[in-house]
């Protein structure tokens, strides 16, 4: 199968190199995919699970990505509750292969059903941003109706995630990002957005939760406007900054197969819309990963046509 791997943890994007590999097997509880679409986030080949195993062994060269959308081709020994020719989508194990290939091998219990009514591409687009959103949001977050929230990249593939599941849950929201991010933030459904680079964060008063993308002095920035009984949530790696007279949580987000069920479904009835920022094929995939004009929201790699 054709597969992109990646060897060098110095060389970024550029490192990376499109491959034949063997099509991977089936063992116990997992599935094997045939993979129509997957989504990429760069960070990945900053996380020591792109280069390293449990046991912290090199495993280059190693396939990258971790979201997918595809199609069930075989299942291994005592595997239950999905069948071959399903259409599925879901989140890869961070450690193992991932979805940059033509076919992978995961865990059954990491895979949802993707409705045929949702485009792969649209299923390959969710399982990262969506999954972060609600997590941080609703399990982490603990939002509730009534609360104000403060998404930082809210036109980004999480931040707009963020933005629809908060205002959706009856919460105020406050979107950030560049100027020229404004007008898609308020597409997504921010009620206020702040520039930072031009306008004052502070002005904004006191918010429930901040929900946080960026790190650094935005979340110290951050931290201080966050009213008593508050919330951080964000996922750059532990908090520097913590509120006042709250709580400050770092999470990496997990596969579940019920929050998936949940995400789709609001995809499908029109609650909720995904943020796909550039679409490449595998054999172009790597030159699109290392273009340099920016672009908001999720890359998505067509596997198979």
């Amino acid at each position: 199968m054709k597969a992109i791997v990646v060897t060098d943890q110095s060389a970024g994007t550029a490192g990376m190199k499109l491959v034949e590999r063997p099509e991977p097997q089936a063992a116990i509880n997992d599935v094997v995919v045939q993979v129509h679409a997957s989504g990429f986030v760069p960070t990945e080949l900053e996380w020591p699970s792109t280069w390293a195993d449990r046991r912290d062994r090199d495993r280059t060269p190693s396939i990258p990505g971790h979201e997918l959308a595809g199609v069930v081709t075989a299942l291994g020994y005592g595997t239950t509750g999905l069948s071959v020719g399903q259409r599925v989508f879901g989140l890869a194990d961070w450690h193992r292969d991932g979805t940059l290939a033509e076919y992978v091998a995961m865990e059954a219990r990491n895979l949802a059903p993707l409705p045929g009514d949702v485009d792969f591409i649209v299923g390959a687009s969710l399982p990262i941003s969506g999954l972060t959103a609600w997590q941080g949001l609703f399990q982490h977050g603990r939002l509730q109706a009534g609360q104000s929230v403060l998404s930082h990249g809210a036109a980004g593939a999480v931040g707009s995630m963020v933005t629809q599941l908060a205002r959706e849950a009856g919460a105020h929201v406050i979107g950030t990002g560049r100027a020229d991010d404004r007008q898609k933030a308020l597409d997504f459904g921010a009620n206020e957005f702040v520039d930072l680079e031009n306008d004052a964060l502070e002005d904004i008063g006191g918010v429930d939760l901040v929900f946080d993308v960026i790190g650094g002095d935005i979340q110290k920035r951050s931290a201080a406007l966050i009213r008593a009984g508050g919330m951080l949530v964000t996922v750059v790696g532990p908090a520097e900054s913590r509120p006042t007279d709250g709580l400050a949580i770092d999470f990496v987000v997990e596969s579940d197969r019920r929050q998936l069920n949940e995400i789709v479904q609001r995809i499908r009835d029109g609650r909720l819309r995904t943020n796909i920022g550039k679409i490449a094929t595998l054999d172009d995939a790597v030159a699109t990963f290392n273009a340099t004009e920016r672009r908001a929201g999720k890359t998505v790699v067509r596997v198979r046509s």
